[in-house]
């Protein structure tokens, strides 16, 4: 992006994780027409790529799974909030955005979310596609597991504050998955988006502050989140909205 847009203060800041998916969708065809067409406010983009330890670095920082994977997210946020927002500012002489938000997907959704949770002052919006939910510090296998209790992300916003500026974008597809822990019926992809929304709500959040993009036939891919993005788009940074 060329040094001059960086005198727009109206522009807001996007943060991805999983930065090489959008390579695979072609983002830019994505974003492009929908900011030539003003369909979009101004908005900066920044994709990382994912470091080669990913199931250690896009997880809760402050909570291990049952298996022990976790051990770099708090490194990898350090680098975000640390690394990455100061390096952007300096490169593109951008002292503050409007506003800033972070998305991800799969792992790198729930290390999105995690990052937003912990750091509520810094963002307003999220988005997470395909979020892995079930990230959990209890095996299922175990006798005791309870999902209530063992689901980290759902925990963590239970004990959590409530922060009414925060905004949640959620999709999931029909065929993220077959697996279905509770026989419900329900394949866990939903099931754990769905009752990580009751917890917001639970929280004070309302409808207007959550979207849930469930899409039929949709899968745990590249292009099953590329079908979900310009929806993403307009309903964060939608011209009218």
């Amino acid at each position: 992006m060329p040094r001059h847009v960086a005198e727009h203060t109206q522009m807001s800041l996007l943060l991805v994780n999983d930065g090489q998916d959008l390579v695979k969708m072609e983002f830019e065809k994505i974003l492009e027409p929908l900011l030539k067409h003003h369909e979009i406010a101004p908005l900066f983009c920044v994709a990382m790529h994912c470091g080669p330890d990913r199931r250690n670095e896009y997880a809760t920082a402050q909570i291990l799974d049952y298996k022990g994977r976790g051990n770099k997210a708090q490194a990898h946020t350090d680098f975000v909030m640390k690394e990455v927002l100061p390096f952007i500012r300096k490169t593109y002489t951008i002292q503050s955005f409007k506003e800033k938000s972070y998305a991800g997907f799969s792992l790198g959704a729930l290390s999105a979310l995690d990052i937003v949770w912990r750091y509520p002052e810094e963002f307003v919006k999220m988005g997470a596609f395909s979020g892995s939910f079930w990230w959990r510090d209890k095996a299922q296998e175990d006798a005791d597991f309870d999902e209530e209790l063992h689901r980290i992300m759902h925990r963590q916003v239970k004990e959590g504050g409530y922060y009414p500026w925060l905004k949640f974008f959620f999709e999931v597809g029909t065929q993220d998955e077959t697996a279905d822990r509770n026989n419900n019926g329900i394949i866990d992809a939903i099931d754990d988006t769905i009752s990580l929304i009751a917890e917001l709500k639970k929280k004070g959040y309302h409808n207007h502050d959550i979207e849930y993009l469930e899409l039929q036939d949709g899968r745990h891919d590249v292009p099953t989140w590329a079908r979900a993005f310009p929806a993403f788009l307009k309903w964060g940074w939608g011209r009218g909205r």
